[in-house]
């Protein structure tokens, strides 16, 4: 690609870390059905929407229940996780995000945020970076999870971008697919073993300098 006109991120594993958050809390629902969810277990759970992760957990513990009681079950852990997050602050920026973001304001290139979560717009504005987003696209407001690209595309429609000019910054599997389904270039967060398929790879925000998306 030549210059990136727009950069689309991901929340959780590249803005913050909330996938501890959402760990305690399911380990906890686990744990008062009678069995343990273990740090292994929640790797299956990356990326997944919330009901998905709960059938997981389920199929986990070998617990069978009616659809009624998965949505109370589902409802009771936002409840926790919710709580948690409300007691997240700028500390759990990860390493390397205000300084990229600075950077595009400064050479004048608008970035989204393109997540699954409902409560996207809550911990931003927790960590206090709300405003310094141009659009948020959340769980809110898209109907189909990734790999399906609705929250990229979404996102560049609301920067008004063309997608092939979008770079997508991500740090899980599905999320790199819908990247790559949008027709952008993706920048994968994390291990190039574990995460197929994307154009570029860095460990976190603090490898990434606008002069490295300008091949």
């Amino acid at each position: 690609m030549g210059e990136p006109k727009a950069i689309l991120f991901d929340l959780d594993g590249v803005i913050v870390d909330t996938a501890k958050h959402h760990f305690i809390a399911w380990r906890a629902l686990a744990a008062e059905l009678g069995f343990e969810f273990t740090e292994a277990d929640n790797e299956r759970l990356k990326g997944v929407s919330r009901m998905d992760s709960l059938n997981i957990l389920l199929e986990i513990g070998g617990i069978n229940i009616s659809e009624e009681k998965k949505k109370a079950l589902a409802a009771k852990k936002n409840e926790q996780y919710v709580k948690a997050i409300q007691q997240m602050d700028r500390s759990e920026i990860l390493p390397g995000v205000e300084r990229f973001l600075t950077e595009l304001k400064e050479k004048g290139v608008p970035f989204a945020l393109g997540s699954a979560s409902k409560n996207a717009p809550l911990i931003l504005k927790q960590i206090d970076l709300y405003d310094t987003f141009d659009a948020i696209v959340d769980g809110n407001v898209i109907s189909k999870a990734k790999p399906d690209p609705e929250v990229f595309l979404k996102g560049a429609e609301l920067l008004k971008i063309d997608p092939k000019d979008c770079v997508v910054f991500e740090d899980a599997q599905a999320g790199i697919e819908a990247g790559k389904h949008a027709g952008m270039y993706v920048v994968g967060v994390g291990d190039a073993d574990i995460l197929t398929g994307a154009d570029d790879y860095i460990q976190d925000l603090s490898d990434m300098h606008f002069s490295r998306l300008v091949k």
